[in-house]
């Protein structure tokens, strides 16, 4: 009976182990498990073993067209690659779905059409920008006003949808969708009405609705917006972390960064800013929360997150506009935080005191988001070229890599893969066995 007791034990540790390993191999969200771009735990000496180098002719599993156009990230779930695309014009959002080992196109399902979308006015952003969030059994797509599905992750068919949450984008959706528990929560932030909505994930319904609070201060006389209405605009994707126990999201609007309750969508806290149109997401660690403002005043502010009995009170320890991102979102790497700005700045900051360590250039312009694993940094720019440096307080170049078109997608891992999505393109860059 002794032996029988260990074996099962040993049987239970392995199941667990595997369902950890399996569990972490999954990508189901714009930046990762976490959110963060946390590829490997820090504090772990444990390797993924993503490639260092590669180019069009090394290092590429496989290769595959992308149509249209699309700047969502991949996501990955049981063995399946979810992105989203769009026509250019706006007319038609696609959801497609590619096998992760061969790289073969499992999906290509049309699941919205518009007779009549708003321009863009630039071609910095798209029709197909938010990321999808995936679960198991279930792929959830999102193109702002344009569209919102749940669709089955094994056939395809649709399971719910919604067309009836207003926003003007102005210059396209920009914001991606997380899952908090049972609540898939989407962030519209528009030149019209700015908000926050949480929907059932099983259902579609609306469970909860909060208004953005910030005084956008932008108005004539009459009360109408003075411009288009960027400074009313963000584009970020929130942060749901843990604060005295208790969930708790972080979120960037224009002209204000937030704290909410994302159980029932409560305001906790605001902070004005003078920043709008912020893309950059949030990370947090050790009780602070990392945030950028955005195109105006762009700056990074580090928030700690104080809680005095029921409520939480945020104070500013430090924040710079030196330098800062407007797109890309910040790495917090340990006792390191690491941002590249949108024209290929690098730096690395003290979290505790926003002290630069280093301060470096990449070159090129940014739109990615910078990822971490296994020591090393990779940050991806917008003509094809990737350098990776080592996540330490000394600045050291281990490789660049170029491949065919940019990035304007953050990438994702699979396995010991990237799965990087440029212009024009989906690769799976794996080192040769």
């Amino acid at each position: 009976m002794t032996i029988v007791k260990q074996f099962g034990g040993w049987l239970v540790l392995c199941v667990v182990l595997f369902c950890a390993v399996t569990a972490r191999a999954e990508w189901p969200r714009f930046r990762g498990p976490s959110g963060d771009g946390l590829a490997t735990d820090p504090t772990s000496s444990a390797s993924r073993g993503l490639p260092l180098r590669w180019s069009e002719t090394q290092n590429v599993k496989w290769k595959i067209p992308i149509p249209h156009r699309g700047w969502s990230s991949p996501v990955v779930m049981e063995g399946r690659v979810w992105l989203t695309t769009a026509t250019v014009e706006g007319h038609d959002f696609f959801v497609i779905a590619v096998d992760a080992e061969s790289g073969r196109v499992l999906l290509n399902k049309k699941v919205f059409h518009c007779d009549d979308p708003e321009p863009l006015g630039n071609d910095m952003n798209g029709y197909a920008s938010p990321t999808p969030v995936v679960e198991a059994g279930r792929v959830y797509v999102h193109f702002g006003s344009y569209g919102t599905a749940c669709l089955d992750a094994q056939t395809g068919d649709m399971i719910w949808q919604r067309r009836d949450l207003p926003c003007r984008h102005y210059r396209g959706p920009g914001s991606s969708l997380i899952l908090f528990e049972d609540l898939l929560i989407l962030t519209m932030d528009g030149v019209d009405v700015q908000y926050l909505v949480a929907l059932d994930k099983k259902t579609g319904e609306t469970a909860w609705e909060t208004d953005r609070t910030a005084d956008y201060n932008d108005l004539d006389a009459d009360g109408k917006p003075r411009d288009e209405g960027d400074l009313r605009k963000a584009y970020s994707t929130p942060l749901v972390v843990e604060v005295a126990g208790k969930p708790h999201m972080l979120s960037v609007g224009a002209k204000a960064v937030y704290g909410y309750d994302p159980v029932d969508g409560r305001e906790l806290w605001k902070i004005p800013t003078r920043g709008f149109s912020g893309a950059a997401a949030p990370v947090f660690g050790k009780g602070i929360a990392y945030m950028v403002s955005g195109f105006g005043r762009t700056e990074l502010f580090a928030i700690r997150l104080d809680a005095a009995g029921e409520t939480v009170k945020p104070h500013v320890l430090w924040d710079t506009s030196s330098g800062m991102p407007r797109t890309p979102s910040p790495l917090l790497v340990g006792d390191l935080l690491f941002t590249v700005n949108d024209t290929g700045t690098l730096m690395c900051l003290d979290p505790l005191t926003g002290e630069r360590i280093w301060r470096d250039h990449a070159r090129g312009h940014h739109a990615a988001s910078p990822l971490y694993a296994d020591g090393r940094i990779y940050c991806f720019n917008r003509t094809g070229k990737t350098i990776v440096f080592d996540a330490a307080r000394k600045y050291e170049l281990l490789a660049t890599n170029v491949l065919e078109s940019g990035c304007m997608a953050t990438p994702a891992v699979v396995g010991k893969a990237l799965l990087i999505r440029t212009r024009t393109h989906l690769y799976r860059i794996e080192a040769d066995e």
